[in-house]
């Protein structure tokens, strides 16, 4: 018998499995997020550009039809997230008596929660857009809703930390992986250049949305298109990869 070979734990295959659909789903949901701000952030700037309360008007209602689109997808695509890290998180601990975490994990969570505050702080500036439009009462109303949907996400905020909190100190004391482990696929060398690149565009996007620079308007939608393009590369590489592995 050959000593040092490891063999593969017959758990393996559909712990990849279950990984790739976990990957799969984070790598949506981060999108959607990224897509979310990019297109919110480029709508509010095209509507305070417009030289009168006329052209305002369109770019108001395409930014405030991206809110109450990009709230409940990034809801969605996240939650979806949770549940399949969970059924990760479970096969892990029986098969190999410890769950994923590290670094990663950490920046995943960080990201989520910077990114609703940026949609957030986005949203709270959609009724300005209307009553420079002369749309008073319609920015009134909005303004009471988005006091509401503040005190909401403050709350969330809150029970996210919480059970940030829990979540950590359970997993404090996870005993050592089990050898047999075949540990994690990363993502793909190629894809990186393309989340970067939807990054970097949204970024300066977001640095346009708060006056840090003042861009030409083709460079905004130039860079609204570059963001959304990349993450559909990303994307599409992500599902390739999915696969791969379910099919191996």
């Amino acid at each position: 018998m050959m000593t040092g070979m490891v063999t593969t734990h017959p758990g393996a295959d559909a712990i990849a499995g279950l990984r790739a659909h976990a990957r799969s789903a984070r790598h949506l949901a981060v999108a959607v997020l990224v897509a979310s701000i990019a297109s919110l952030a480029t709508a509010q700037m095209l509507a305070e550009r417009a030289p009168t309360r006329e052209g305002t008007r369109p770019f108001a209602w395409l930014a405030l039809g991206v809110l109450a689109l990009a709230v409940p997808a990034m809801t969605l695509t996240q939650a979806a997230w949770g549940a399949r890290s969970r059924r990760v998180r479970v096969r892990e601990q029986a098969l190999y008596a410890k769950v994923s975490s590290g670094p990663l994990q950490a920046a995943s969570r960080l990201g989520v929660a910077a990114g609703w505050a940026v949609t957030l702080l986005l949203g709270f500036t959609v009724p300005r857009l209307f009553r420079e439009s002369a749309l008073y009462g319609l920015a009134t109303a909005m303004s009471q809703a988005i006091e509401v949907v503040a005190l909401a996400g403050l709350a969330a905020a809150v029970f996210y930390a919480i059970w940030w909190m829990r979540d950590t100190l359970a997993h404090a004391t996870a005993s050592p992986g089990d050898p047999w482990d075949p540990g994690h696929r990363g993502p793909g060398q190629e894809r990186r250049p393309a989340w970067a690149g939807a990054a970097a565009a949204t970024c300066a996007l977001v640095a346009a949305r708060a006056h840090l620079w003042e861009p030409a308007t083709w460079l905004l939608c130039a860079l609204l298109a570059l963001t959304l393009a990349c993450l559909l590369a990303a994307w599409a590489g992500t599902r390739r990869q999915e696969g791969l592995v379910t099919h191996e």
